[in-house]
């Protein structure tokens, strides 16, 4: 009877591995996750695309940190995969130019992406009239404070400039550090900071005044932003470990603690804020970072990206996969599972359904955001908005300001040069109009 069970077992096992030969592999190459991740990715968007259809078979390879430069590599040469996950609009210009992206307007036609995804979205992935990729997520930069520490020092959320700086010095003089941040894991969390700094002093007009080359980037409002947060790095507003500490759970441990009062950073964070704050017990608060107007400011930004490799073979297969995830089933699934970083820009999200441990925060912040969008009241990421090159030097570039290897004219005239060079190529992504 056992020898009989093991038979019919091995055959069950080898019709199914015929199953899986039979299809097409589709390929996706992923960024970073943990192996909790992984599985969120797996339960929530490989296996029910898998179980929906029988002509393909999805597998995710995970690339870690070099994934754009393994991408760059592997596209050249035609072995890439077949589903291209950018990190932001920012590759994407570069990539349709030198031709390894695949138009995607006649799959956006097939499966009515224009009549379920936000315009301006569509927009962004737009490149010489065509269009080249998808959001994955829409996100913003905004001020997660620890409201539990708030109420027992009498601190209330800033509106303006002047009302963080003057929270920032109680803070100090309290020994509570005022940003929860660091850089360890990702270098690239710098850019968070200058972007809040551009958006909040110089205003989302002259950004995008800057973006279509109609003022330089060493133009005052530009000079008085990156002034700003070098003042704020010298006061100590940033901490002492800030090249030791990771971006993520470390400093959203640090601000549910209370160690630090404020973290600046992005609605990805949210998928930390509630792990770390349940644990201390504390209440989060989350609102839009102040600028110097007093209206809250909300930099819209585009955290990664979907496109299909030119020299795939299974392009219809790589749009089926897209399609499949811009649907509301994945969108609930997928955010009630990892919080902030799959916001995907569906026009229509009265069929999500959202589990119950969402945290409301969470869901009042996403609403808050679309809403900002919509009204057009919104301000712009540098790492959506600036082409690779510039982009890559303001991250590195903001440093040498922090630790006085450079002055703010010397950041801002090399930022501008490396962006009108840029511009002339033609690789500076799509800025929608406001």
């Amino acid at each position: 009877m056992n020898y009989r069970k093991s038979l019919f077992a091995l055959i069950a096992v080898a019709g199914l591995s015929q199953t899986a030969l039979a299809q097409d592999r589709v390929s996706w190459w992923y960024e970073q996750a943990t192996p909790d991740q992984q599985k969120i990715i797996k339960d929530n968007i490989v296996d029910p695309f898998d179980a929906a259809q029988s002509t393909y078979n999805l597998v995710v390879d995970y690339r870690g940190n070099e994934l754009d430069k393994q991408l760059r590599v592997a596209l050249l040469s035609g072995s890439g995969p077949d589903v291209v996950y950018t990190p932001g609009p920012s590759y994407v210009a570069p990539m349709a130019q030198s031709g390894q992206l695949l138009p995607l307007d006649d799959y956006a036609a097939k499966f009515g992406w224009s009549d379920r995804i936000l315009p301006v979205f569509l927009d962004m992935g737009r490149y010489n009239g065509k269009l080249y990729a998808l959001p994955k997520t829409y996100e913003t930069l905004g001020l997660y404070y620890n409201a539990s520490l708030f109420e027992k020092h009498g601190w209330q959320p800033p509106k303006s400039i002047a009302e963080l700086e003057t929270l920032a010095d109680a803070m100090l003089k309290e020994g509570v550090t005022p940003f929860a941040a660091g850089n360890a894991d990702w270098r690239g969390a710098n850019e968070w900071f200058v972007t809040l700094a551009l958006n909040a002093i110089a205003g989302p007009d002259n950004i995008n005044k800057a973006l279509k080359g109609e003022i330089p980037w060493t133009s005052e409002p530009f000079v008085k932003s990156i002034d700003t947060i070098a003042a704020w790095w010298d006061k100590g507003y940033f901490g002492k470990n800030y090249f030791s500490l990771n971006s993520g759970e470390q400093a959203a441990d640090a601000v549910a603690t209370g160690a630090a009062g404020m973290m600046p950073s992005g609605t990805w964070q949210f998928q930390n804020v509630g792990t770390y704050f349940g644990k201390s017990g504390n209440k989060a608060g989350f609102v839009g970072f102040p600028s110097a107007s007093g209206d809250p400011v909300f930099p819209l930004g585009v955290g990664s990206t979907f496109s299909i490799a030119a020299k795939s073979t299974q392009p219809d297969g790589a749009a089926a996969v897209i399609d499949h995830i811009f649907t509301p089933a994945v969108y609930g699934s997928m955010n009630s599972a990892w919080q902030g970083e799959w916001n995907i820009p569906l026009k229509d999200l009265s069929n999500v359904k959202m589990a119950d441990n969402v945290m409301p925060l969470f869901t009042e912040a996403m609403g808050v955001l679309a809403k900002s969008v919509n009204d057009g009241k919104y301000g712009y990421t540098t790492w959506t908005f600036l082409p690779p090159a510039t982009d890559s030097y303001l991250i590195n570039g903001i440093e040498e300001v922090w630790l006085k290897k450079a002055t703010t004219q010397d950041f801002l005239a090399k930022l501008d040069a490396t962006f009108q060079k840029e511009k002339a190529e033609g690789k500076v992504p799509a800025v929608p109009n406001r």
